[in-house]
């Protein structure tokens, strides 16, 4: 456990005094769930009698960020609780929006399931150019990844982010230390996997999220619950994306499938997501505090909290109850990562696939994405507008490069947000070569058995189907007869974990261990060494990326801004594990 602490950010008690009788409006109509928010100073008791008072239920709380979660009817309730002396807000958890003009993005963002579908075919003439020169290079094969070496695993040749980052190299100065423990922030993980087990701290491991079968528009959700009283247990994913995470940052090393960045590390679930990949406030609140009072040295957050891909204070296309919830999330998000932070957790998250400069976002009409169809077209005002977890506060912003080194056409980038950049998989890199649309160009993980079977990727007996081969899912079967599946995604959710499991590795390195087990070195100091190990990664020439030829649009051009040393496609530079290992002491 940590040794530094933090005082409570709400310590202070303060009085609720509730609007007189007379004054109460009346409350009816279907009991809806609400976030209620203390103001600064006030304690989460006081906000939690100001909602019985007013009325509801308090179903969840969490009082290190003053966030309470609330049931009551849908009309009364706002006007009854914003009254209460203590309370800084009151929103709808979920609010229905207006005018469905736009169909709502996909969770997570649809350029990480690009990897089920290829980018599209080169043209004639290319593909004729290809072939000659795939024969005359005597038709190279497709591997991207280093030959296998001591301490690799079988599947270790496909990892060409393994490689970019020497992550293999590194592994003969450290693979990590057990007492390191990275939180996976995500939809869950398999802690059965074979590659994941040996790692995964199953005592520590949490699910805040409870499964949702329908929205309030009677829209299927997460479908109906797999356990009794629809919460998951903490080794379980039904989506693939947090399992995929986790993989990459610390899959074991042991001759079996595959391995991570940091391979000797404990894996941690500290699940916020739903099934269905959406991310809602108070879930993801309660992980992120959790991650510090659990003693946790590295987060990965591989997400955008929902409903809105930007949290406005004013939006004038948003209602005001909208409104509220934004402003709601806005601060609820921030007080939660300054808790972490001060509790000494290096918070990893991806710059986003929107493929924007963060310092000039584009129009948004993906939000509000829950429930679905219920999505408007915003304007989004850079100041007064938050992406978050990666616009919040303490926050390693990680952006996306492909196997050539070239920043992936989705990732977000731009000199605000960028910490540091890795690969994150881009199928359509290597464009006018045989490699353009390969698959291998995206990053391959662990894949839960029970996502591939509801995915149709393998049967009841575990073989692959023909569309898990067409997808190019990966078996391995240990000696016991256990079988393992794998899957390529690509999307900056990819990159951060490469990310994390470098900071693990630092952690492991430079930490404090205390004679209880417990490691501590300052988030700050952790970014100090990521970015004074990273590969120093110039601007391209030009400046101006178009990604035209590879099949997207205008909307996907980006300008490069900085020099070598810092600059708004690779921050401070594309991680390196080896390197942090062998001078990170110079960057503490």
């Amino acid at each position: 456990m940590l040794a530094v602490a933090a005082l409570p950010l709400f310590a202070a008690l303060t009085a609720v005094t509730a609007p007189t009788a007379s004054a109460l409006p009346r409350l009816q109509g279907k009991s809806v769930d609400y976030n209620v928010l203390a103001a600064p100073g006030a304690g989460v008791e006081a906000i939690e009698a100001a909602a019985r008072a007013a009325g509801g239920q308090v179903v969840s709380s969490n009082a290190a960020v003053g966030l309470i979660t609330v049931t009551a009817p849908e009309q009364g309730f706002t006007e009854r609780v914003s009254k209460a002396r203590g309370v800084t807000a009151a929103a709808r958890t979920r609010v229905v929006g207006h005018s469905p003009k736009a169909a709502p993005a996909p969770k997570p963002d649809v350029v990480e399931k690009e990897a089920a579908g290829l980018a599209p075919s080169p043209s004639p003439a290319l593909q004729k150019a290809a072939k000659a020169k795939e024969t005359k290079d005597q038709a190279k094969p497709r591997s991207l990844g280093a030959t296998q070496s001591v301490g690799m695993d079988p599947l270790d040749g496909n990892l060409w982010g393994l490689t970019s980052i020497r992550a293999d190299l590194a592994r003969d100065k450290s693979i990590g230390d057990r007492r390191v423990k990275v939180g996976v922030l995500d939809t869950g993980v398999d802690g059965k996997h074979p590659d994941i087990a040996p790692n995964f701290d199953r005592a520590l491991s949490r699910n805040f999220a409870k499964d949702i079968p329908f929205d309030e528009l009677g829209q299927v959700v997460d479908g109906p619950c797999e356990f009794r009283g629809c919460v998951d247990p903490a080794d379980w994913d039904d989506h693939g994306h947090g399992t995929h995470v986790a993989g990459t940052i610390a899959a074991a090393a042991d001759g079996f499938g595959l391995s991570g960045v940091a391979p000797g590390v404990s894996i941690v679930n500290i699940r916020g997501a739903q099934d269905s990949g959406s991310f809602f406030l108070q879930p993801v609140v309660n992980a992120i505090t959790y991650s510090g009072d659990a003693g946790l040295d590295v987060v990965n957050m591989s997400f955008f909290v929902d409903p809105w891909l930007y949290n406005c204070d004013n939006n004038a296309a948003d209602s005001p109850e909208q409104q509220a919830q934004q402003r709601t999330i806005k601060t609820a998000i921030s007080r939660a990562l300054d808790y972490a932070y001060r509790k000494g957790v290096t918070q990893v998250v991806s710059l986003g696939n929107q493929h924007t400069d963060l310092a000039n976002p584009l129009p948004d009409a993906s939000s509000p994405n829950y429930p679905a169809n219920t999505n408007h077209n915003r304007t989004i005002d850079n100041a007064t507008c938050l992406s978050l977890p990666i616009e919040g506060p303490h926050t390693v912003g990680v952006a996306s490069y492909g196997p050539s080194g070239a920043k992936a056409d989705y990732s977000n980038w731009g000199t605000e947000q960028i910490s540091v950049s890795a690969p994150g998989g881009y199928i359509r890199d290597y464009f006018g070569t045989p490699w353009f649309s390969a698959r291998e160009n995206a990053i391959l993980s662990t894949y839960p058995r029970n996502v591939a079977l509801a995915n149709g990727h393998i049967d009841a007996a575990g073989n692959i189907t023909e569309a898990g081969a067409g997808l190019k899912i990966q078996k391995q079967v240990k000696a016991d007869g256990t079988p393992a599946y794998y899957q390529w995604l690509q999307g900056t959710s990819m990159a951060s974990p490469h990310a994390a499991g470098v900071a693990a590795l630092i952690v492991s390195q430079y930490g404090n261990y205390d004679a209880r087990g417990g490691v501590t070195l300052n988030p700050d100091r952790v970014e100090r060494v990521l970015q004074g190990t990273a590969t120093k990664t110039p601007c391209p020439t030009p400046r101006t990326v178009d990604y035209l030829k590879e099949g997207r649009d205008a909307s996907y051009t980006a300008t490069c801004l900085g020099g070598p040393e810092f600059n708004g496609f690779y921050g401070a530079g594309q991680v390196d594990a080896f390197q942090a290992l062998v001078s990170g002491a110079d960057h503490l």
